[in-house]
């Protein structure tokens, strides 16, 4: 799992860096996090972004090592919220919809992980 290092985080869940750190230690480490999600760059097709509950990443083979994380949220619902929240950023950024191009840009460009 690869983190952006400009995580965009849901309303719900604190925006304190060491809580963030825990949280992420324990999305690792596959904790029982029920309502937690991830939103990710689309590994296939044209969609921009997956939501990812955390729980399904506790699978056994589930593939975790081409994930690039972007987001997380507490519930569906603020997680749609979140996705649409980067969504924006990016067409504010750039005048299109190429999320994976904006947001591998930033990370090459220093803002990396």
């Amino acid at each position: 799992m690869i983190w952006h290092e400009k995580l965009y985080i849901g309303e719900s869940i604190p925006k304190k860096k060491l809580k963030i750190k825990h949280l992420k230690w324990k999305i690792k480490h596959n904790a029982f996090l029920p309502n937690i999600f991830i939103i990710v760059l689309c590994r296939y097709g044209t969609n921009l972004l997956e939501i990812i509950p955390v729980w399904e990443l506790r699978q056994k083979h589930y593939p975790k090592q081409n994930l690039y994380v972007v987001g997380l949220a507490k519930g569906y619902h603020e997680a749609l919220e979140t996705a649409a929240e980067i969504v924006i950023d990016v067409y504010k950024k750039t005048g299109g919809f190429d999320v994976k191009r904006c947001l591998y840009k930033q990370r090459k460009a220093g803002d990396s992980v």
